[in-house]
């Protein structure tokens, strides 16, 4: 069950990142007519994004203290995976607010121009390393589950 748990977060948050990367803003962009319009959307979406990144990211950290994986190299790795995915959420939680920062008070319009495109594309690459981060994460905590398998109960 915790397993299954672990999955179901990651499936969550990771593939709730990409569909609404790869699909909602795209089809929103183009429904709406314009960048600005479904920028309003995704500052309230990328709120829930980030809240359920760090339910995510805390259940990860349960995981990786509970692992009985035989091969430490993998448990540093994943641990190494697990701390740059947390600091890029931290710096995704300051670029939010930054960028919060640049829009009207009901976060519909962006009002200071110049510097929110810089700080959203840095928004941007950081979601992506994240992703890469946490893809990595994934990989090994599979491998990590299969060895503790074939180790059997200790």
């Amino acid at each position: 069950m915790w397993r299954f748990l672990v999955i179901q977060l990651l499936l969550l948050w990771q593939g709730g990142f990409l569909f609404y990367t790869a699909c909602v803003v795209p089809t929103g962009t183009r429904v709406l007519g314009s960048a600005a319009a479904q920028g309003a959307i995704t500052a309230r979406v990328t709120d829930l994004l980030n809240a359920i990144g760090v339910v995510a990211l805390a259940v990860l950290a349960c995981d990786l203290i509970l692992a009985r994986d035989p091969s430490r190299r993998r448990a540093r790795c994943r641990w190494a995976a697990w701390v740059f995915a947390v600091a890029c959420q931290g710096l995704l939680f300051y670029l939010h607010l930054r960028l919060e920062s640049y829009m009207d008070d009901e976060r519909r319009y962006v009002m200071v121009l110049p510097p929110f495109y810089p700080t959203h594309r840095v928004y941007l690459w950081t979601s992506i390393i994240q992703w890469a981060a946490c893809l990595l994460l994934t990989w090994w905590t599979l491998r990590a589950w299969r060895a503790e398998d074939n180790r059997g109960p200790q």
